[in-house]
């Protein structure tokens, strides 16, 4: 069982609801698109998933399907009673939180986790990121953003979305963009496209370089991304740590991957406070 459209509005109805543009809300209404997402999960018995931002269930149906342990997290106070209706009965376990300050370490334990959402195009971005750097108990994830987001989070060099993001998901994880998703199949239809992009946290980062220095280097770099580094991490890094990294100081951010910037962590370490 999965939610269509007319069932989708009339539930909305029911409890006298509008999709909320402030937390974001544009909830799937089709059945084919909801299945094959838990398809591309790739997730069924023995498999825990977490979905954000669950709605009222039509994707949580689809995972439940799958016959995975699903907890589903939910902001939304007025379509808590619809989801708890609609899905407890398949198992799931529902949460209410906000998945921008929830407990993640609470919830969710030591892992493995597998991580599903259609994710609010606000706060894809910074979740996507927090969730590599503080919830190593997820392990994958496959979620689905405005397009430029999903090419942004698995752009390599050379890729116009390449950016810090990219750098990020690069040093903690391997992304890909798995399928695109028309803006027909969501209510109330969005302006922009979504697509799906699979994460899947690699079991050591891609460099040794501390994670805080590096991340130091790409915010510096990447904030004045049209500078030549040498001008951009002037006074971040002593100019002898562009030889030691063999990286060029005429180069700009989006020139380097993971392991340059990397090399430059590790050339340059943190400067002690005074």
């Amino acid at each position: 069982m999965t939610l269509t459209r007319a069932e989708v509005a009339a539930r909305l109805a029911r409890v006298g609801r509008a999709p909320s543009r402030a937390l974001g809300q544009n909830f799937v209404v089709d059945p084919n698109t909801v299945r094959r997402i838990a398809r591309l999960a790739n997730v069924g018995p023995g498999d825990r998933v977490i979905e954000i931002g669950a709605g009222l269930g039509s994707l949580t149906l689809a995972l439940a399907e799958t016959g995975a342990q699903v907890t589903a997290l939910e902001i939304d106070r007025f379509l808590l009673p619809l989801l708890r209706e609609t899905v407890e009965a398949e198992g799931v376990t529902v949460v209410e939180a906000d998945a921008m300050s929830v407990d993640w370490t609470g919830l969710l334990g030591d892992g493995p986790w597998v991580l599903v959402a259609n994710l609010p195009y606000n706060v894809a971005t910074p979740l996507v990121a927090d969730l590599l750097d503080q919830v190593p108990a997820v392990h994958r994830l496959l979620v689905m953003v405005q397009r430029e987001v999903a090419e942004r989070l698995a752009a390599h060099v050379g890729d116009e979305g390449y950016g810090a993001v990219s750098v990020k998901v690069s040093y903690w994880a391997e992304a890909r963009v798995v399928g695109a998703v028309p803006r027909t199949v969501f209510l109330p239809q969005p302006n922009v496209d979504s697509a799906l992009v699979a994460i899947e946290r690699r079991t050591q980062p891609a460099t040794d370089a501390p994670a805080a220095r590096l991340f130091e280097l790409v915010r510096a770099g990447f904030g004045q991304r049209r500078k030549m580094l040498r001008r951009s991490l002037n006074g971040v890094i002593e100019p002898v740590a562009f030889e030691c990294a063999g990286v060029r100081p005429e180069a700009r951010a989006e020139e380097l991957d993971v392991l340059a910037w990397g090399r430059l962590a590790t050339c340059s370490p943190s400067r002690p406070q005074s």
